[in-house]
């Protein structure tokens, strides 16, 4: 069978960001042995199958998820393509129960003080951050100021807080930061709180940080898709927002924030299904939570040196372009920052960080926040995709949140100190 004609086969049975209890789907891990694999496999990704990681290099692992429905499709396929493949995991959804289980326990185990530092012994609620950064405020008032930026769909309040050294000098150079653009990647906020604390209440070691720059950080860009994702095993691997969408008389719920951006928008990477976990949206910007990110790199463009988008999962530091695979002219400035946070945890740690652009280094991904980011005129926009853990590798256990979030600190570090060199 050719290639369109399997993608034909497949095209009605792919729909996975409809939710699921995911009791008997499966995991596939894949190795693509040649261009025309790696191809059909991006193919399918973009036709709703749930990959949830996609490498482009050849022989390098990549999983899908594979629903009982699909299966037998499937398969087929693979006998017919002569695939490279194995099952990682029979039934995900007794995986996930049995992770949702540890966490409410984890959670009745590791209460909040309600004051200080918050611990990395787990995962914590978008209210809980929020009530974190609330409190540093009030207890580092000269250094930290938080602002009301907009709303979610749900509801929810967005707030960044701006960390400064004190100095009250004005029009300094900006860092802007966000985390939580996907649902499903929780490692992600947790990675930005702990950016946070070395910033607020390590002052001391990280005080040479913030003597020409601001930070601006927002540690959840999508609240309302974080929040879903806790409420039980029906909605873990959620990645999207949570405005909701017909289609032929399902409603399907959000659109990927990070596809929902005016520049190159619902070009190639991207998807006009609502069903899809690239869906980009009716329109551009038509989620309130992409228009509160738009307007702060907007509102900090004349000062903003570096956006940074933490993201998991997969070791990459990617910078722009992500709608081509064309590089900009000032792309070199970009790969010496990428590189010196790559090269700070390799050397700290083992880990390797791959570093290019988006399209070059991972896949085509237009409407992005970091490629509007550099459109916008920040001198540097990198997407930072930290480590995967646990089976679907958006959920680490909570023992490895600790491993993750410093070593992903040594990185931001390592790129601040070359931006103060270079800027």
């Amino acid at each position: 069978m050719s290639r369109l004609g399997v993608l034909s086969l497949l095209l009605g049975l792919a729909l996975v960001a409809a939710e699921h209890d995911y009791d008997g789907y499966r995991i596939y891990e894949l190795r693509p042995a040649s261009a025309e694999q790696g191809e059909l496999l991006y193919k399918l990704s973009q036709q709703g199958y749930d990959f949830l990681n996609l490498r482009r290099l050849l022989g390098q692992p990549s999983r899908v998820i594979v629903s009982p429905d699909q299966l037998e499709n499937f398969e087929k396929l693979l006998s017919e393509q002569q695939l490279s493949h194995s099952v990682i995991n029979e039934n995900l959804g007794a995986t996930i129960a049995e992770e949702f289980a540890q966490r409410q326990v984890q959670r009745r185990l590791s209460p909040i003080s309600g004051k200080g530092r918050l611990s990395t012994d787990r995962y914590y609620t978008h209210e809980e951050i929020t009530n974190y950064i609330n409190d540093l405020a009030a207890r580092y008032p000269s250094r930290v100021l938080l602002k009301t930026v907009g709303w979610s769909y749900e509801k929810r309040e967005l707030k960044t807080i701006t960390i400064t050294n004190g100095d009250r000098r004005a029009n300094k150079k900006v860092i802007f930061m966000d985390g939580g653009f996907h649902a499903r990647e929780w490692i992600s906020p947790a990675a930005v709180l702990y950016v946070i604390e070395q910033l607020v209440e390590k002052f001391d070691e990280n005080a040479e940080l913030l003597k020409d720059y601001d930070w601006i950080v927002l540690p959840v860009a999508n609240p309302d898709g974080y929040e879903y994702t806790q409420t039980g095993t029906l909605a873990r691997l959620f990645r999207k927002t949570r405005q909701p969408y017909k289609l032929l008389g399902q409603t399907c719920y959000g659109a990927d924030p990070n596809r929902n951006f005016d520049f190159h928008w619902n070009e190639e990477g991207a998807s006009s299904n609502p069903c899809s976990d690239t869906f980009a949206g009716p329109a551009p910007f038509s989620e309130p939570e992409t228009q509160v990110v738009r307007d702060l790199l907007h509102t900090y463009a004349n000062r903003g040196i570096m956006y940074l988008t933490i993201h998991s999962f997969g070791n990459y530091l990617l910078y722009p372009w992500g709608w081509t695979s064309e590089l900009p002219e000032t792309w070199q400035d970009l790969d010496d920052v990428a590189r010196a946070g790559g090269d700070a945890i390799k050397e700290a740690t083992g880990t390797v960080y791959a570093v290019g652009s988006s399209t070059n280094v991972l896949y085509i991904a237009a409407g992005a926040s970091d490629d509007y980011a550099f459109y916008a005129g920040f001198n540097v926009s990198i997407t930072m995709e930290l480590s995967g853990g646990g089976i679907t590798g958006f959920d680490p256990p909570a023992s490895k949140i600790d491993e993750f979030v410093t070593e992903t600190w040594i990185g931001i570090r390592a790129m601040a100190e070359k931006l103060i060199e270079k800027y």
